[in-house]
């Protein structure tokens, strides 16, 4: 079979796009019945791959025989087993030491082209007789360029089945001493080892604990989101107690999803912390922290919506509309915990990139449909405060829409930001960057949420923005006192019209004949 020439740069990037997409997001990488895939003249299972920071202990500085890997990044081979078929034993030579060569590659994305052939002989991955005898490497091995700066890397790590054995065990510990992105192979070169199959698992570490690379400024994040809710929530719950007599029930749910926003992070905070301490996601606090957020993101935008529709405003009940809204809410609900759960608890290796879609895509459709239901809301409450002329509650709502567009237009500018990071970055060679993506939805919906907080804070004026009716909402609301200004004018206006009073009726008294004759008209 004959190669093209860029046969073999376009197997290295298509292992390393294909690795990218299906890495999962833990520190202990599980293999259970791994078969190997065939490329170019080489077979290959892709074993994982994580950001790792550079080692805090220098090699020569551990004398530690209880965790000699202490303060250190490493990548470490539990329990490795290669098994291979009956078939391919029974050919071997039972008196020969090595019978099969299977090898572990560790390679640096930056150095992802010094694994296979070089440009003269791009259509190989594993040593041919013709490249042995020029001297570049040995016969059945995977073709390695090193590192003139640093010789022991790409990292190989040999293993061979020995005489007749089925069977052949890895166990090694590798230590990562610089900061990068490291995707890990197994690979063979020797066609009668096709059918072997890989059990075992890896772990990888940081130097302060198992947490992913990408992921471990997650937990700091969380840790500051967590206290920023509680900071909000002991204002809004003074400002709850001191107006408790002036409470609407918009402000109940205000409270809930600052409660649900304080214990989302918490949750989450705890789990990042425990992840790094084991190496694996807790299941029971994964499960709590992926439910709060699904609950946090329904009530969220149960709140956005009902505000714009001028609940409690404008209306005093949402009547048939709450059970539409109800509905909506409740599928996005199941939509979200669907996909949140196979982003932390699934392993992703089970699912395929179309698969993703069909759960990404219902979560994006009921997000227009509430961003769709939220402005024509706002719009036809705006039309209904402009005809009432109800100038403080059209102010109110004015704000809020202005930053409500804001917010929109953020995240639209986000998500391009999103999808071009994305495009430029397919190898994760910006991991470290990685935690912002998300990190910003999260300071957006606290923002938005604090933006409702300061707009319809409990106060001692409510009706400047609560319910009132239809024939007195006018006149009630101009002689709302909202500035020093605002009392002056209406103490004026009450002022002249009593004087205009007096007037008319001292007038009327006179024309009928009414009033009191003077003094010494009644003493003649």
């Amino acid at each position: 079979m004959r190669f093209r020439g860029s046969d073999l740069v376009w197997f290295i990037g298509f292992m390393l796009l294909w690795s990218s997409a299906i890495v999962v997001d833990a520190s202990i990488h599980d293999y259970r019945n791994e078969r190997f895939s065939r490329r170019l003249n080489s077979y290959f299972f892709h074993g994982g791959s994580e950001g790792l920071y550079a080692s805090k202990i220098h090699p020569s500085h551990s004398n530690s025989e209880d965790k000699p890997l202490n303060g250190k990044s490493f990548i470490r081979f539990e329990s490795i087993t290669f098994r291979r078929t009956k078939e391919a034993t029974k050919k071997q030579n039972a008196m020969q030491q090595k019978t099969g060569l299977i090898e572990a590659i560790i390679v640096e994305v930056k150095d992802r082209g010094r694994i296979g052939g070089t440009r003269e002989n791009s259509d190989v991955i594993c040593c041919n007789p013709k490249l042995a005898e020029q001297g570049s490497c040995k016969v059945g091995e995977v073709i390695i360029r090193q590192d003139p700066n640093n010789p022991d890397w790409p990292k190989r790590i040999q293993t061979s089945f020995e005489g007749q054995t089925q069977e052949a065990s890895l166990i090694h510990t590798v230590e990562v001493n610089s900061t990068g992105m490291y995707y890990l192979y197994f690979m063979f070169c020797d066609p009668e080892l096709k059918g072997t199959i890989l059990n075992g698992r890896t772990v990888w570490r940081n130097p302060d604990g198992y947490l992913p690379g990408k992921m471990a400024p997650l937990m700091t994040f969380s840790g500051f989101m967590s206290l920023a809710y509680l900071v909000l929530g002991l204002v809004w719950f003074l400002r709850f107690v001191q107006y408790w007599k002036d409470i609407i029930q918009l402000h109940y749910h205000v409270t809930a999803v600052i409660g649900l926003g304080m214990c989302e992070m918490a949750f989450w905070y705890f789990e990042y912390a425990n992840f790094n301490s084991t190496g694996n996601r807790p299941m029971g606090i994964t499960l709590w922290a992926v439910t709060f957020t699904a609950v946090k993101k329904t009530v969220s935008r149960l709140l956005l919506l009902v505000v714009s529709m001028g609940y409690g405003v404008v209306r005093p009940t949402l009547g048939g509309i709450a059970t539409k809204a109800l509905l909506l809410g409740f599928m996005y609900f199941v939509a979200t915990e669907a996909l949140e759960l196979v982003e932390h608890l699934g392993n992703i290796n089970d699912f395929s990139g179309k698969a993703k879609v069909f759960l990404v895509l219902p979560v994006a459709l009921l997000d227009a449909c509430f961003i769709l239901w939220i402005f024509s809301s706002l719009s036809k409450t705006l039309e209904k405060l402009q005809m009432r002329r109800s100038m403080a509650k059209l102010e109110l709502y004015r704000k809020f829409t202005n930053a409500l567009a804001v917010s929109v237009l953020l995240s639209v500018a986000w998500i391009g930001y999103e999808l071009y990071f994305n495009a430029n970055d397919p190898l994760s060679e910006l991991w470290r960057k990685a935690w912002i993506i998300p990190a910003f939805w999260s300071l957006l919906a606290f923002v938005v949420l604090v933006v409702i907080c300061i707009l319809w804070a409990p106060s001692h004026n409510p009706t400047r923005f609560a319910y009132l009716e239809e024939t007195g909402d006018d006149l009630e609301e101009e002689g709302v006192s909202l500035t020093t200004s605002g009392v002056k004018v209406a103490g004026d206006v009450a002022i002249k019209l009593e004087r205009k009073e007096r007037k008319v009726s001292s007038a009327a008294d006179h024309v009928y004949g009414l009033g009191e004759e003077p003094e010494e008209d009644k003493r003649e």
